[in-house]
């Protein structure tokens, strides 16, 4: 698979969100899958232990988080040089009935084999008996 260029990355970082946002699973798996077709690695947040794999990597985040958090980013926070995409983005998370907001720092590196490598970098919740302290007590056990 050749390294998707800036424009089919830009238009990524945008269906990621709407389609993350929509509760479309289906539609966001294949947006992931239209650039990048082969091993996600994945360092979530940096200083964690790798995961691997589409289903460890993508998959099971949508199972834990898309009922509770939302997305926002912002066009001109979307950066693209060659064969890295780099984001800010708002995390709105809705938990114990309530809306907080954290950010986080993403990029992505495409490889010429189809494969991605994805680091992000945020403020791990404490581990507490809130939802979202149980959320990343199941998301990051160690």
């Amino acid at each position: 698979m050749p390294i998707p260029d800036r424009k089919r990355l830009k238009q990524f970082a945008k269906d990621y969100i709407a389609l993350w946002n929509a509760g479309d699973k289906e539609g966001w798996i294949r947006n992931w899958r239209a650039v990048c077709t082969g091993e996600f690695r994945m360092l979530d947040p940096v200083g964690t232990p790798e995961k691997h794999g589409f289903k460890e990597c993508c998959e099971d985040s949508w199972e834990l988080f898309n009922d509770r958090v939302k997305f926002k980013h912002h066009d001109d926070i979307v950066l693209v040089n060659g064969n890295e995409l780099a984001w800010v983005l708002e995390n709105r998370i809705t938990t114990d009935g309530k809306t907080i907001t954290g950010i986080s720092i993403e990029t992505f590196r495409f490889e010429e084999d189809g494969s991605v490598m994805i680091r992000t970098w945020y403020e791990v919740p404490d581990r507490d008996t809130t939802e979202l302290g149980d959320m990343f007590e199941t998301y990051l056990p160690e």
